[in-house]
């Protein structure tokens, strides 16, 4: 009798507990970045869909019908417009609840790389260039975004204080450096290189999957030494064969720079975030720039 009642005690919490998910509310977010905000936001007040996979670039994703039912279904859909990524503006178009975070940000247009007036990687010269979570200011006012479209003005305010104050570790870290500019292997750095006096040298434009001609490339190679650029990056999600390449031919090394539109299942396992990898990015720019 006693096992009884305690099983039936069990049925009860594990029902409750069972209610209280399905009155959470679902938030589809376009990405890593949106789905971190929103996490650290909504606590248990929402269910976040990451639609983008880990350990997958965002720029080119495709939604298979599960993706576009989940974009339908959600109460709330968080993404970032300007042709970032294009399927889910599509897949969001006449959605009630479709927030696109870039409206009202100002943002600055991608770089271009030409090649006697010819664009060689088919950038569309008025892009905008999206990355603005790389900016911990400028994510903070992301995040009080996200708050808003939750219904919960207030509840960024502690996630607020931890991005200004990894603003300040950074502005910190990178004032006293013997270069300030950063080879990155696309041009998606243009936002942290301006908050801190940075200059990008960027071997492609804002899509990582372009690719430089050979007369291009020859071109970047000089750039990059005579910028005395000691350290190529390449990204976690892309392939390091270009840095590697203008590494090579320059004598440079390679590090890693993420720029964060995704985190690997490896990372996550690791419980590494936003966060712990922005502070990674820190330590590979303090060593690259030689800051003291």
């Amino acid at each position: 009798m006693h096992r009884l009642a305690l099983l039936l005690v069990a049925l009860a919490v594990a029902a409750c507990a069972s209610d209280e998910a399905s009155d959470a509310r679902t938030v589809v977010a376009a990405f890593y970045p949106l789905a971190w905000a929103a996490e650290q936001i909504a606590g248990d007040g929402a269910r976040v869909v990451n639609l983008t996979p880990p350990g997958v670039e965002p720029h080119d994703i495709e939604l298979g019908p599960r993706d576009v039912e989940r974009v339908r279904d959600a109460e709330l859909v968080l993404y970032l417009g300007g042709g970032f990524m294009p399927a889910l503006e599509d897949a969001v178009a006449g959605h009630a609840n479709a927030i696109d975070l870039l409206e009202g940000v100002e943002l600055h247009e991608g770089e271009r790389h030409d090649d006697d007036g010819a664009d060689d990687h088919g950038e569309d010269e008025d892009a905008l260039d999206p990355h603005v979570w790389l900016d911990p200011l400028r994510f903070a006012a992301i995040a009080e975004r996200v708050a808003a479209a939750l219904g919960e003005p207030g509840a960024a305010d502690e996630l607020v204080e931890e991005l200004e104050a990894l603003h300040a570790e950074l502005e910190a870290g990178l004032a006293d450096c013997e270069r300030r500019e950063i080879v990155t292997s696309h041009a998606a750095f243009g936002y942290l290189a301006e908050a801190y006096g940075l200059r990008q040298v960027a071997l492609t434009g804002l899509s990582p999957e372009s690719e430089p001609s050979p007369r291009a490339l020859e071109r970047l190679v000089a750039e990059v030494e005579r910028s005395g650029a000691t350290t190529v990056f390449f990204e976690t999600l892309v392939s390091p064969r270009l840095a590697e390449t203008v590494a090579r031919e320059t004598g440079a090394r390679t590090a890693a720079l993420d720029p964060l539109e995704g985190l690997s299942g490896q990372q996550l396992e690791a419980g590494e975030s936003y966060v712990t990898v922005m502070r990674a990015n820190l330590a590979a720019l303090r060593e690259a720039l030689e800051c003291r």
